[in-house]
């Protein structure tokens, strides 16, 4: 299997276990011996905000080594707006431009033989995404376009219809397109990592069906947990199992009925999503930023603004606004992951358990589906 080295052998296990005696207890230095993946994240730079053109700051740089993530999928384009495939050129030349201004700390991600060099160099690798595929026009030749630029994962839809298929909010639940199950064959023919993240139930399942290497969820929820469109259903995450995929959990409000998601809510949502895939198809996509955001009123006010141009967007879900922050507050900051694997070992997981939910699950997928190239 491609990319086998780096990762932990598997088993399939059907549920989370109680707690077990004389477990000892995972430690910061298992955690930094650990692949530590999120397979949704953001480079948010706490100093330099929206500007995206600035090379990272050093605060952003001692976040990123202090997080000890070995990895992180970094989004190119979600909007609905302008002109996306210019748009997307342009956000992976900043990108490149900041992996460039910093090489002692970044790299790019485009084989698993480059995942393997960012864990033993400890640099953080970024993965290319794109959360939406309005920008290819039902154009297949942008795939090929985007995949030598670096592009290696892609959600088909973020929340609503597009050419590929229905998203979360859309009350037809209609599923995938003609054009939908064309551009699955041409990102399986260019080996890119299908997510399906934002889909309708439908267009879930009908994707999972009709990939043949495994697709991931990126960033999502159980919806047999809570019932938010952005979740997904057991039987939905029972087949991305059985072909082999990973969900990722986010670390989002979606989690709970109303406000903010705690750490109980993200734990019960990681159990029951182990209980249901078994432990090697789950991982982490926060759908965050690395560095600790400051819960004070200016963050609400930009929860405000954000909230007010996705609804303009047509994208905003059920449950954002200023009382809903788009994070764990129990997890805020650069070891987030340490700290969740911490209370994950007090709870009675195995390191094995940890390891493979904290990046190994995710680099498995990463290196069947894009092999060595």
């Amino acid at each position: 299997m491609a990319g086998a080295a780096v990762l932990l052998s598997t088993t399939r296990c059907g549920s989370a276990s109680p707690r077990e005696n004389n477990r000892r207890a995972y430690t910061e230095g298992d955690y930094h011996n650990a692949l530590v993946i999120d397979a949704l994240g953001t480079l948010d730079d706490p100093i330099t905000g929206e500007l995206p053109e600035s090379p990272p700051s050093e605060r952003l740089l001692r976040d990123l080594q202090l997080s000890g993530v070995t990895a992180l999928s970094v989004t190119l384009s979600v909007g609905t707006e302008g002109n996306l495939f210019d748009k997307v050129l342009r956000k992976i030349a900043l990108m490149d431009e900041k992996v460039a201004a910093a090489p002692a700390v970044l790299t790019r991600i485009r084989t698993i033989s480059d995942l393997k060099s960012a864990r033993q160099t400890r640099h953080i690798g970024l993965i290319y995404n794109i959360q939406n595929t309005l920008l290819l026009e039902s154009d297949l030749s942008r795939v090929a376009i985007l995949e030598a630029l670096g592009l290696r994962q892609v959600q088909l839809t973020y929340n609503v219809r597009n050419a590929a298929g229905d998203g979360c909010l859309e009350p037809s639940n209609a599923g995938l397109s003609n054009f939908g199950r064309e551009l699955i064959g041409e990102l399986e023919a260019r080996r890119l990592v299908v997510d399906l993240s934002h889909a309708s139930q439908r267009t879930i399942s009908e994707g999972i069906t009709r990939a043949h290497r495994p697709p991931i969820i990126s960033h999502t929820g159980c919806r047999d947990v809570t019932n938010h469109p952005r979740n997904v259903f057991d039987t939905e995450l029972r087949a991305l199992a059985d072909k082999g995929g990973v969900a990722g959990i986010y670390f989002m409000p979606f989690l709970t009925s109303s406000g903010t998601a705690s750490a109980s809510d993200l734990i019960r949502h990681l159990e029951h999503a182990i209980n249901v895939c078994g432990e090697e198809h789950v991982g982490l996509g926060t759908d965050g930023r690395v560095s600790e955001v400051v819960l004070d009123e200016a963050y609400r006010d930009n929860l405000r603004r954000e909230l007010a141009n996705r609804r303009a967007q047509g994208i905003a879900a059920p449950g954002e606004g200023a009382k809903a922050y788009e994070l764990i507050p129990e997890y805020n900051g650069p070891l987030k992951f340490l700290g969740l694997a911490r209370d994950l070992s007090r709870r009675g997981w195995p390191a094995r358990r940890i390891e493979r939910v904290l990046g190994a699950n995710f680099a498995r997928v990463y290196g069947e589906v894009w092999g060595e190239r």
